[in-house]
């Protein structure tokens, strides 16, 4: 499966992006980052090639393992690309929140974006981990 993880902003170099390097370096899916600058049009692609998981307040918050269940079902479905957005600073537009496959929320709390990247990078291997039954998941 391959990811293509969108953000807003750059994170340049730092402890959040040391630890963003450190979980996605550990997948073995293949696992893309662009940068967005602030007000730049979210480049939607294809979606008959591809899943959009919008990061949004208003979406849902899932647990690990259904998350992982989620994708391990597009990846079995043969769905290869899932593209993960966290998005601009005043949020998406309702016209954008319609047009995804899920909108995928932290739970009620607000979290910087380079929290959330980090966040989001680590639910990635964590999911990659419990798909392929590795121990890093504990229950």
């Amino acid at each position: 499966m391959r990811i293509r993880l969108w953000a807003y902003g750059r994170i340049g170099r730092g402890p959040e992006a040391d630890l963003v390097d450190r979980y996605l370096k550990r997948m073995a899916w293949d696992v893309t980052v662009t940068e967005l600058r602030e007000g730049a049009i979210f480049p939607w692609p294809d979606k008959a090639a591809a899943r959009i998981i919008l990061c949004d307040e208003r979406g849902e918050a899932h647990g690990s393992t259904g998350f992982a269940r989620l994708l391990g079902d597009w990846r079995d479905d043969g769905v290869r690309d899932v593209h993960v957005a966290l998005g601009p600073a005043d949020g998406w537009s309702d016209a954008d929140r319609q047009r995804a496959d899920l909108l995928l929320a932290f739970g009620p709390m607000t979290w910087p974006h380079l929290l959330a990247r980090a966040m989001l990078a680590e639910q990635l291997y964590r999911a990659e981990s419990i798909l392929a039954n590795h121990p890093y998941h504990r229950v």
